[in-house]
């Protein structure tokens, strides 16, 4: 959400306020770009909007509202470590102000930081008991990072407060499908359509219960509508990216990929997914889509070198396409150290281990030595 209008230390955002004598009077000309920026950035003037945004800011440094504005556009431009640095200085101004602080744990998520969100939004409810954004977000920053009862007796705080709430009853259902419970979170995620039935997170856990009931057209169908209801849901578009991936649809797929990474450029599994959507399209007539899946891989594990997708995928990339086995084999090894027992890729691992151990390379010949100074060679 972005903010249109302020007034300095008195300023009051939509979910939450300020003290009033915290900070000085808003500077009338800084207010003014701001207003501008933000205008900008509706009109879809994303450029223009950043640079007014950064000139409100050099005139009144203490104007949060331009910092937080200034986040949440660099945030939809996949700048998210530039956005979260605006947040955080947002947030320093302004702690109390809910709409900062879920826009910070929101980036904190788009970056793979689920705890770190948590914690931040559990500090915040604790705080401020009636703040139900504030609540909602953290039921999935929970479900993210691992804490799923933790998730699921916040999101039943959520609708004591606001029964019927859709996104709650989402965010459970997603809560109870990771528990493996999927006629619960059906009733759960049928709920929250009923409640709200453009409700983009609501299609999304439906589709991701159809997936694990084997129902693709239909999940796919759901994360399609996820998708138009929230043309920026990531999510959805990386779950249409697996549907099409997994049917051989490997052009469709990248396109989905693609997309989400013009949206988040640092989704790691958006990167994963397009290098085996590169690596399925491409033929001895297309080497660069292969080089680009390498780069891809390559890049991922230099971010997280733990990553059992990106060495399978890149081991795969290896052994079964590159022709290069001694690149291969340490790659699977380190997924097989690092994969869990019952990982649906081990067999897979240690058959193509065991395929490349019993490769011997050819014995090269020896190298041809000039031949000794003053004599002629036969």
């Amino acid at each position: 959400m972005l903010v249109l209008a302020a007034c300095g230390g008195g300023a009051h955002a939509t979910h939450g306020e300020i003290n009033p004598n915290a900070l000085p009077p808003a500077n009338p000309v800084a207010v003014g770009k701001m207003v501008q920026g933000a205008t900008a950035a509706k009109d879809g003037q994303r450029d223009r909007a950043i640079a007014l945004l950064r000139e409100a800011i050099g005139i009144d440094p203490t104007l949060w509202e331009a910092q937080y504005n200034l986040g949440v556009v660099l945030a939809g431009a996949g700048d998210l470590a530039g956005a979260e640095d605006w947040l955080r200085k947002a947030a320093k101004l302004a702690p109390e102000v809910q709409d900062v602080v879920v826009a910070l744990a929101e980036v904190e998520r788009r970056r793979g930081e689920h705890r770190s969100a948590a914690d931040l939004l559990g500090d915040y409810v604790q705080a401020h008991p009636l703040a139900i954004d504030a609540r909602t977000a953290l039921v999935a920053a929970l479900r993210n990072s691992g804490q799923v009862d933790k998730a699921i007796a916040q999101g039943q705080e959520v609708l004591v407060r606001k029964p019927g709430d859709a996104a709650a009853l989402a965010e459970l259902a997603l809560c109870h499908l990771s528990k493996g419970e999927r006629d619960t979170a059906q009733l759960l995620a049928k709920q929250a359509l009923d409640s709200n039935p453009k409700n983009a997170l609501a299609h999304r856990a439906m589709g991701l219960i159809q997936l694990q009931n084997g129902d693709d057209a239909l999940a796919f169908q759901s994360f399609l509508e996820a998708s138009k209801e929230d043309p920026r849901d990531t999510t959805a578009r990386l779950n249409m990216g697996g549907v099409l991936l997994h049917a051989g649809a490997y052009a469709k797929a990248e396109e989905q990929y693609r997309a989400t990474l013009q949206v988040s450029p640092d989704d790691l599994e958006a990167q994963i997914g397009l290098a085996a959507s590169l690596r399925g399209e491409a033929d001895q007539k297309s080497p660069q889509k292969l080089e680009e899946a390498r780069t891809l891989l390559s890049k991922v594990l230099e971010k997280d070198p733990h990553n059992i997708a990106a060495l399978f995928n890149l081991g795969v990339l290896y052994a079964d396409f590159l022709k290069r086995p001694a690149d291969a084999a340490p790659l699977f090894r380190r997924y097989l150290s690092e994969a869990p027992s019952d990982h649906p890729s081990r067999a897979d691992a240690e058959k193509f281990l065991s395929g490349l151990a019993s490769t011997k390379p050819a014995t090269p010949p020896p190298p041809t030595q000039p031949p000794p100074k003053g004599k002629k060679t036969k």
